[in-house]
């Protein structure tokens, strides 16, 4: 039997709803894109939050406190943030990850998905704060900052919040009731 039919103007159009499985299959698309949105930003948050616990122990990658203060807190090295400040930067960005790992379904929530989309987008939204501070305080020479800190803060730490804040954003906006 055939799927196909005529309007009344004598176009062709299919009564067997076939099209919905091309709709399911573009879905099913998204979600890849989605969760590859939600893994990449996890990861770099992941990433991010490593690298401030291992700034408790050392300034790796730079040779000196004073040096990785300059560099990349952009303060002097008697004004570092203490140990429990970086510890709770670590963990933050740690939980952050999580929230946009489960935001893209990639691991179980725990809780409402509702709480978790919720939290996703609070994390887009420091981000893409922190980035857009950034690149205007920085790029206009604003405050204090040390001239190495606004180089990598307009080269790498603002870029990288902004890409982030968006890849955050697009999982939690892919994955409202109904999508993906």
């Amino acid at each position: 039997m055939d799927a196909r039919t005529s309007d009344t103007a004598g176009t062709p159009v299919r009564a067997d709803h076939s099209d919905l499985s091309a709709e399911a299959e573009h879905v099913s698309d998204a979600d890849g894109v989605t969760r590859a949105a939600a893994a990449a930003a996890a990861a770099g948050l992941v990433a991010a939050g490593a690298l401030h616990a291992v700034w408790v122990f050392t300034p790796w990658p730079l040779g000196s406190a004073a040096e990785f203060a300059e560099t990349v807190v952009g303060v002097t090295e008697d004004r570092l943030p203490s140990v429990p400040l970086t510890l709770g930067v670590a963990g933050a960005l740690g939980a952050a990850g999580y929230a946009v790992l489960s935001t893209g379904r990639i691991v179980p929530g725990v809780g409402p998905e509702r709480l978790h989309r919720l939290g996703a987008w609070a994390v887009a939204g420091v981000l893409a704060a922190r980035g857009i501070q950034g690149l205007i305080q920085s790029g206009l020479a604003l405050g204090d900052a040390p001239d190495p800190y606004r180089h990598w803060d307009l080269v790498l730490y603002s870029p990288l919040c902004l890409t982030l804040a968006g890849l955050t954003g697009f999982a939690a906006h892919r994955t409202r009731r109904g999508r993906g």
